[in-house]
């Protein structure tokens, strides 16, 4: 059909097709990202990270032996090395033997003043005897009172079922006149009020003998604290007799401290792995002198491993202790590890281009551009569930996915 253009025929208007699909599969893709980052944050700003110990000896001396090489894997309990522990050993044996000149010194003064120390210990004895007797007089006053608090008591039970008693028989007495009750009840009445009756003067009567107790308990418990007076002064006096063992006996504890502390560095000429570790940086050999708190090497705790993953601050608020993650390292990208988000930090350094140079003590998560303000990133710790040390290093970069909450049937 023809068109007033000089009647060429009119071309239809066609939407590219495959540049559509493009845009569309794009956008879809896009949307899920999105969808993913958000219910999944991942990201490979993320470093290996296991806790380290410098090893330092605690005495100083030449190294007679070095039992483990660098990067070696030991056992808790494994002997890392030993010092030359040939001065320590002089050290013990000499305060070993003062040790032993001190007791025999106090042997010696035993003998001279033996019956000055049974005096004196015949009186510590008549002191603790004494003692002794004023603990009873206190426990025989406490039962007197307990006594006397009984006895109150009973009286004011015994007339409060007397007062009960007596007014049911005044109750029951002119209804006797009046047939209304039989001559059995008012006698059982009367009975029962003159039983009631006689349980309070017996209430009474054991209330005064409580009592009496009480006073002679308090008249012992005054003697027993004579006694006490009267033996620690004799006590008092018996020591002042043997004065010439006491600056010797004071010796001991010196004499014995110095034995423990003699003993305790030549335990220590011998280093022994405190955990499950592996060994790094070592910097000494055998024959070299080492120095108390001298770093050596670097102990690696293999028990426990984490991956620090820095995380756009975005991105915190789907994160959470308790979820599982999955954690790659570069070193072997198709080892899988799982693990678990342990904390997430509440502090980094602030940005010295924003705020200028603030004090230590906050993890520095740089930023990757300094002309854009670029969203914070904060530390999140997630530890290796199962880890193998073979495979992790402190310091490897590491990708980290977290993956949501952990599926009831496998946190059971």
């Amino acid at each position: 059909m023809a068109d007033d253009n000089g009647g060429k025929p009119k071309k239809k208007f066609r939407v590219p097709v495959i540049p559509a699909l493009i845009v569309v599969a794009a956008s879809l893709t896009g949307t899920v990202v999105i969808h993913s980052i958000n219910t999944e944050p991942r990201t490979d700003d993320a470093e290996v990270f296991a806790n380290f110990i410098g090893m330092a000896p605690l005495v100083e001396g030449p190294v007679a032996r070095l039992a483990v090489r660098d990067n070696q894997l030991v056992k808790k309990g494994e002997l890392l090395l030993e010092i030359d522990d040939a001065p320590y050993l002089y050290s013990l044996q000499n305060a070993k033997a003062e040790q032993a000149v001190l007791e025999g010194q106090i042997a010696n003064e035993q003998r001279h003043i033996e019956s000055q120390t049974s005096a004196a210990a015949a009186a510590e004895a008549a002191t603790r005897s004494a003692r002794a007797g004023l603990a009873q007089s206190e426990a025989m006053i406490n039962q007197a009172r307990a006594d006397v608090s009984h006895s109150e008591a009973a009286i004011k039970q015994a007339r409060a079922e007397w007062e009960y008693a007596n007014n049911n028989y005044l109750r029951l007495q002119p209804l006797l006149a009046k047939q209304f009750v039989t001559v059995d009840q008012v006698d059982q009445a009367r009975s029962l009020a003159r039983a009631r009756e006689e349980e309070i003067r017996q209430a009474d009567a054991q209330l005064n003998l409580s009592k009496a107790r009480l006073v002679s308990a308090f008249a012992g418990q005054q003697q027993s604290v004579a006694g006490v007076e009267q033996s620690g002064a004799q006590a008092t006096q018996s020591q002042n007799s043997i004065s010439l063992l006491s600056p010797l006996l004071a010796q001991r504890g010196s004499r014995a401290a110095a034995v423990r502390t003699a003993q305790y560095n030549y335990d220590k000429c011998r280093v022994y792995a405190p955990f499950d570790a592996r060994v790094t940086n070592l910097t000494i050999s055998e024959g070299a002198y080492a120095r108390v708190g001298q770093q050596l090497f670097t102990m690696i705790d293999t028990r426990t491993w984490w991956v620090i993953a820095n995380y756009r601050e975005t991105q915190l608020q789907n994160i959470r202790p308790g979820m599982y993650a999955d954690v790659y390292v570069l070193s072997k990208a198709n080892k899988h590890f799982s693990g678990v988000v342990d904390s997430t930090a509440y502090g980094v350094a602030l940005d010295p281009a924003v705020v200028g140079t603030t004090g230590t003590g906050l993890p520095d998560a740089q930023r990757t551009l300094n002309w854009v303000h670029l969203a914070s990133r904060y530390p999140v710790r997630v530890r290796i569930e199962e880890p193998v040390s073979d495979l992790l290093r402190i310091g490897e970069n590491a990708v980290v996915i977290v993956r949501g909450d952990r599926p009831t049937h496998e946190s059971q």
